[in-house]
């Protein structure tokens, strides 16, 4: 089984900083919501591509933040592929008039929660979410 998280352009240049904290960071908090790290990729793209990634799977004609698939094969073990807009980020970064590194880490970590299986339609799985995120947030390396 591949244990690797891994970073990805498509139809941007960007450079995530600090990326050896980061994927210590995850790792750890798969770990501690009793799962296990299979292998992760954080493509990092602009608002168009991923604008044609909701149309094209997901039936949507919106702008997003973030898109996750799944990719595990076992309930336990956490794999999938992470979208993320740099421009929703650093639009929302602004919007909330906080760091575009924490907006971003945020966004990481939803994603990777929603691996593990937290929704967030209703407004008390928000909540929920939202919780696990700040928790999250306090544990960066």
């Amino acid at each position: 089984m591949s244990q690797k998280i891994n970073f990805f352009n498509e139809d941007i240049q960007f450079t995530l900083k600090n990326k050896i904290q980061i994927r210590k960071w995850i790792r750890k908090s798969i770990e501690n919501e009793g799962f296990k790290l299979g292998e992760l990729n954080f493509i990092f793209c602009s608002d168009g591509y991923l604008l044609q990634i909701n149309q094209e799977y997901l039936k949507h004609d919106t702008y997003t933040d973030i898109i996750t698939f799944d990719n595990s094969e076992l309930s336990e073990i956490i794999s999938g592929d992470i979208f993320i807009s740099i421009d929703r980020i650093i639009e929302n970064a602004e919007k909330f008039q906080i760091n575009f590194d924490n907006e971003l880490h945020r966004v990481m970590i939803h994603g990777v929660l929603h691996l593990m299986g937290y929704p967030d339609k209703k407004r008390e799985e928000k909540v929920i979410m939202t919780s696990k995120e700040d928790y999250y947030l306090t544990q960066r390396l």
